[in-house]
């Protein structure tokens, strides 16, 4: 049996049909809400949304940012995560309660989006393939990297290796033992180290499949940067404007919200008849497992293109339309991910603080939580949660709404700023209607 997510987990009660209803009906109004307020305002003449968000300055709080002594702290501290988890990787059991599940399934996997939300690009400051490449660099000396990156390649490799993570985590059978989980980051440090070295930095901006997710999500937070490279305070949807379309960013977005949807899907009664029917054999729900997961991110990247093409009423040529409006879906995909994985990281995640110090299961207590008990409180306060899942789903809906309106008032004309944007709205507005329905359903 395949454990939830590689380490187990409650399973959460499905969210009140009222509470769907009343979720989808208040998308709707907001929706149809925002599309008055823009284009009135775009039809008038006034600049609508942060085209060059400049935002406040921080010049203080900047040069601490920036020193190279708060750069080798959070180096130091990412070393130090990675050699504990080479610890528990080589020298700890092989069972549920070796913390390597935890901190790769909870921490890392989850954990990316709260951490990038509250503190910005997190990955891209304690990756141990950047700190990595950073000496092996500095051991090279100055000068440019052997070879040029093209181009052309943009998120694809990022989107593969998004795909390939979803795939380990939710569909291997083997995803609870040691053997694979190491194999799978081993390699992926592989090729992060190897293609830093090679094509520099810009390797791991564009293929390290953390770095990019983290990057895109510490769009939705306060903290951005100029073109100066200086740090100021910018809103949510300021700094959002900031990320620029490029090769493969459509792919990107599709499998991070595909496999959500996949792994919501996959709770359903429709799905557990379909894998769990005795004229099935393990080996047939194994691989109709397998096309599911490719098929939800597919599906998304269809339903969205043909949507955000269809608003192609202006001087974008149309293929290039999905492109420059996938940023959009960002903020959707973060309103989900909350919505879906609260309660599983509340109590996965204490669960993996506790295991963590007692790495080898002799009683050691190395950071003095070996003993603390595991919070149940969302268990305990189940309306409390799908009200949070709800307005995380709506709220999720607005900024990437208002978002997609605002960059395509950009490239409409006035006379379609209406029914240009009906068909991009209607697609936003599935996105959502959709995701509450399987909340619903799961």
């Amino acid at each position: 049996m395949i454990l939830t997510h590689g380490v187990g987990g409650r399973q959460d009660l499905p969210l009140p049909l009222e509470y769907v209803i009343a979720g989808a009906v208040l998308a709707l109004l907001v929706s149809f809400g925002l599309l008055v307020l823009t284009t009135r305002r775009a039809a008038e003449g006034e600049v609508v949304g942060p085209r060059n968000p400049r935002g406040w300055p921080l010049p203080r709080l900047g040069r601490v940012v920036d020193s190279p002594a708060w750069t080798a702290l959070w180096r130091v501290v990412g070393l130090l995560i990675f050699a504990y988890f080479v610890l528990v990787a080589f020298a700890g059991a092989d069972n549920a309660l070796n913390p390597i599940f935890g901190m790769t399934y909870v921490w890392l996997w989850v954990g990316i989006v709260p951490f990038s939300l509250l503190f910005g690009p997190v990955w891209k400051a304690i990756s141990p393939a950047r700190t990595v490449v950073a000496g092996l660099t500095w051991l090279r000396g100055p000068g440019d990297p052997p070879l040029h990156l093209s181009a052309r390649l943009g998120y694809w490799p990022a989107a593969f290796t998004l795909l390939a993570f979803a795939w380990l985590e939710l569909v291997y059978p083997d995803n609870n033992y040691l053997g694979p989980v190491r194999l799978w980051l081993a390699v992926y440090l592989a090729v992060m180290i190897l293609g830093g070295v090679l094509f520099g930095e810009e390797f791991l901006e564009r293929c390290d499949p953390f770095e990019v997710y983290s990057s895109m999500v510490a769009k939705l937070s306060v903290w951005g940067r100029t073109q100066a490279g200086n740090l100021v305070l910018r809103t949510p949807l300021g700094n959002l404007d900031t990320l620029r379309p490029a090769p493969g960013m459509v792919a990107v977005v599709s499998v991070l919200f595909g496999t959500i949807v996949y792994d919501s899907y996959r709770e359903s009664p429709p799905w557990l008849q379909l894998v769990q029917s005795p004229e099935i054999s393990g080996s047939t729900a194994y691989l109709i497992s397998n096309l599911a997961l490719i098929s939800f991110p597919l599906l998304m990247a269809g339903f969205y293109c043909v949507g955000t093409m269809l608003t192609g009423v202006g001087d974008v040529p149309r293929r290039a339309l999905p492109a420059e409006l996938a940023p959009s879906i960002v903020p959707i995909i973060v309103g989900y991910v909350v919505a879906h994985y609260l309660s599983y990281f509340w109590e996965s995640g204490l669960a993996t603080l506790r295991n963590a110090s007692d790495p080898f299961g002799n009683g050691s207590d190395w950071f003095g939580t070996a003993d603390m008990p595991v919070s149940y409180f969302f268990a305990f306060h189940a309306t409390l949660l799908a009200v949070i899942k709800v307005a995380a789903v709506i709220i999720g809906h607005v900024l990437g709404v208002w978002s997609a309106h605002i960059r395509a008032l950009q490239v409409l004309p006035k006379k379609h700023l209406v029914t240009g944007q009906v068909p991009l709205l209607l697609t936003m507005v599935g996105f959502t209607v959709g995701g509450l329905y399987l909340l619903f359903a799961a």
